[in-house]
């Protein structure tokens, strides 16, 4: 039992970190955007450019070298995150919804493709494999390794919910999700704020990519569907907008899919994730820490 529950806080921890990404855009523009999983992607390829260029390096020094690369991965795959939110989501921001819906599934196949076109269509073998001793906690067997990602994976979100909750650019973030009309009235700048949610948001993604990379060796230009789909299942358990949902919401979603596929094989993995996903839509569609919503005619 133990071990089921360890190896559901791991997997949870992935998803809560992508999770983030989608609660943070959708809170501020109410945008679902679905190219946030192959941010995920684009972070571990950034990741395994770097790992390659400086294989002389890393393959003395794996987890310090992995750990700064990790960093200038969140740089890039923010970068990226801002150009997509400058040249593709901006110019439709006053647009109906469903165009900036389309406009996220195309950034997503963008994303894709252009990476299939450069690292080309076959699975890349990371550089770097996180591997090693593990140690024996109330009969669960933990890697050293995955609590040292999960380490990571904890302090950037207990990070991003400091910055949130107690920084000028946080209180900015969340005035824009309650009234972006006031808050520009109130001398917000909306849209270096909604470039810095962007960055922040594709830097989580891109961290959870370079951590899946190393762990699980083997990564591939359509890594980044499945899990955005999962981190979008995730914030809608936790309650989608909600930083603290979205972390709950991948732990919850990774608690059930372990003792699922525990229970009745690895193959129902994913038809777990999307079976909650409808539950939850029908049963209780805010999630379990988002607010309800009441629309004025």
């Amino acid at each position: 039992m133990t071990q089921i529950i360890w190896n559901g806080l791991f997997v949870g921890s992935f998803y809560a970190l992508v999770a983030l990404g989608y609660s943070m855009v959708y809170g501020i523009m109410k945008l679902l955007n679905f190219a946030h999983g192959d941010l995920y992607m684009l972070g571990a390829f950034i990741g395994f450019a770097l790992l390659t260029s400086f294989s002389g390096f890393t393959a003395t020094l794996s987890l310090v070298a992995l750990l700064v690369v990790l960093l200038l991965s969140m740089v890039g795959t923010g970068l990226a995150g801002v150009a997509i939110e400058r040249i593709a989501y901006r110019p439709l921001r006053s647009a109906p919804r469903l165009s900036l819906l389309i406009t996220a599934v195309g950034a997503s196949f963008a994303l894709e493709y252009g990476m299939r076109i450069i690292a080309g269509p076959n699975p890349q073998v990371y550089p770097v494999r996180l591997g090693g001793s593990s140690v024996h906690v109330l009969g669960a067997r933990i890697g050293v390794a995955q609590l040292v990602l999960i380490g990571v994976a904890i302090a950037l979100m207990v990070t991003l919910n400091a910055m949130v909750m107690r920084s000028r650019q946080g209180r900015a973030m969340r005035a824009i999700a309650l009234d972006p009309v006031a808050a520009r009235l109130m001398g917000v700048d909306v849209n270096r704020v909604i470039a810095q949610a962007f960055f922040i948001g594709s830097a989580l993604a891109g961290a959870a990519g370079v951590m899946a990379g190393s762990y699980y060796g083997s990564i591939n230009f359509l890594m980044g569907f499945i899990i955005g789909l999962k981190a979008f299942t995730a914030a809608v358990i936790g309650g989608i907008g909600s930083f603290k949902g979205a972390m709950l919401g991948g732990v919850v979603l990774g608690l059930l899919e372990s003792f699922g596929t525990h229970f009745l094989g690895g193959q129902w993995r994913d038809v777990f994730a999307f079976a909650f996903l409808i539950l939850f839509l029908t049963v209780r569609p805010t999630g379990l820490l988002g607010e309800r919503v009441t629309e004025r005619v």
